[in-house]
């Protein structure tokens, strides 16, 4: 049986704000909300083409709040895989996604390090 990652957690400070951004501003799916208590919901996004997709998990307690937004400890978190990094790249600048760098063209492929609502690193990545 083959394997892949299907889901990655990202914790966040708040549901509605998050599912808002990663649709409006990315352009991502809303692919599952279910409420699974008073407090917590399965909240699921994805990339219009596919691959593995965010769990969106409020934060519960101090510890979680404390590593929204720097989950990764200031690295990049994530890799946003694209097949038109100049469209991508300006479709996400009128969304208002801030850039941390300008595009940078390397051996591997075309790079820049943007900052999701809250602060997560991710790079948008055209592969070669």
């Amino acid at each position: 049986m083959g394997r892949s990652i299907g889901l990655v957690t990202l914790v966040v400070n708040d549901y509605e704000e998050a599912i808002a951004w990663y649709t409006n501003v990315l352009g991502f799916s809303l692919a599952a909300d279910t409420k699974l208590s008073e407090t917590k919901r399965w909240v699921v996004v994805s990339p219009e083409s596919g691959g593995a997709k965010l769990l969106l998990a409020q934060a519960e307690g101090l510890q979680q709040r404390q590593a929204v937004g720097n989950q990764t400890g200031g690295r990049v978190a994530l890799f946003l895989y694209t097949d038109d990094f100049s469209n991508d790249h300006a479709k996400m600048l009128r969304a208002g996604v801030k850039f941390l760098e300008e595009p940078r063209h390397e051996a591997y492929g075309s790079v820049a390090v943007f900052e999701d609502l809250y602060g997560n690193k991710w790079d948008l990545l055209q592969l070669k």
